[in-house]
């Protein structure tokens, strides 16, 4: 995991397109990935593992287990598991979505301790989630940008909210303990990104396959990376997948 994730300050996961029967019936097909660095290069690949009829029936709260392997070695760098849970939504009071990241298997033990969890706040207006280490210590805090006072979505943030594809809204990284997180002056506060890019409207309309793009924070630690890698299959999964927006 070190070497491939120390000096990755930047990176682009790209999610692989369905077959064309596939997206004419509409079947919800197992998610995959390919993650490149800040070079360009193709390091790692996952597939999710789930049941086709729970990802038929349950999308998008299905349960699936995703191992990211090292592209040319097939060696597991980590390994991100989310259960069923209700979908995202406002005002809960209990079954917040998750998802846990663990290490690969070592000599010294065949299930490592998880590397941190990202789990659903509760929330009224705009959805908000904690980035959490393995001890369960707060890390980061994930949510899109807002305004009038964190109780809209502010779709002008990035720019432009209608150019090329969908509104270019990224989900910012938080240090957990910071307080001014909302309104047009949080844009300074932030220690990092992630943005599903806008594609062409074609692409929006007959397609499910999406591009991300992770800024890491500034002297994030690999364990944190990794994190933030899962952050992105876990936002994927509940806002992206089944022709979300």
């Amino acid at each position: 995991m070190e070497r491939n994730l120390d000096v990755c300050d930047k990176m682009t996961i790209v999610q692989t397109r369905r077959g064309w029967c596939q997206e004419l019936m509409g079947c919800q097909a197992r998610t995959e990935f390919k993650y490149y660095n800040s070079s360009d290069v193709h390091f790692a690949s996952s597939l999710d593992d789930s049941s086709c009829l729970c990802r038929l029936c349950c999308a998008p709260s299905y349960p699936f287990k995703s191992t990211v392997v090292e592209e040319g070695t097939n060696e597991e760098i980590l390994t991100m598991t989310r259960p069923f849970k209700c979908p995202v939504g406002a005002m809960k009071c209990c079954c917040y979505q998750e998802l846990t990241i663990t290490p690969p298997p070592d000599a010294s033990s065949s299930s490592p301790p998880p590397i941190g969890r990202i789990v659903e706040q509760c929330w009224f207006c705009v959805p908000r989630f904690l980035v959490l280490d393995g001890s369960g210590r707060e890390v980061y805090k994930l949510h899109q940008p807002t305004c009038l006072g964190g109780l809209c979505v502010d779709c002008c943030a990035a720019g432009n909210p209608c150019g090329r594809g969908c509104c270019k809204v990224p989900f910012a990284v938080f240090d957990a303990g910071e307080t001014g997180t909302d309104g047009r002056g949080s844009k300074e506060r932030e220690k990092g990104k992630i943005l599903k890019k806008p594609r062409s409207l074609a692409s929006e309309l007959f397609t499910d396959a999406d591009v991300f793009e992770v800024d890491m924070p500034k002297g994030a630690t690999t364990e944190e990376k990794a994190m933030l890698i899962g952050a992105t299959a876990f936002l994927n999964a509940n806002f992206f997948e089944g022709g979300g927006s």
